[in-house]
């Protein structure tokens, strides 16, 4: 009579496989590679606040680029923009209808990536 159970060695290739699809999630999804970091930036620390040129220091992109993102990200509503003096400054809006959702995906993407690189 067979087991019902799967092997531990079969549990373990299925989530792998599982591990690598949330990966990828975020790659295949958001395609701009700008986007990408950043909203993993925001989702993952969502009481960051910072500017255009510190974000660019930060996830090391041109500040031209990583602005037009923040804008059409501020467009739609995951970021929100102050004025501080001459300085915008962006923050998560938390209250972004799929925030949650987005912030859950790009943490098991994070913790996927992280994995790999340490059986790496």
């Amino acid at each position: 009579m067979e087991k019902p159970f799967l092997k531990s060695r079969q549990l373990a290739a299925i989530l792998y496989v599982v591990r690598i699809t949330i990966s990828l999630m975020l790659d295949v999804f958001i395609t701009s590679r700008v986007r990408r970091k950043i909203i993993v930036v925001y989702a993952k620390y969502p009481d960051f606040k910072t500017h255009v040129r510190g974000l660019a220091k930060l996830i090391k992109e041109d500040a031209g680029n990583i602005q037009r993102e923040l804008k059409r990200l501020e467009k739609i509503g995951f970021l929100i923009s102050e004025k501080q003096g001459n300085t915008k400054i962006y923050h998560t809006n938390k209250h972004f209808p799929i925030f949650k959702e987005l912030q859950s995906i790009v943490l098991k993407s994070q913790r996927t990536t992280q994995k790999r690189q340490a059986g790496s």
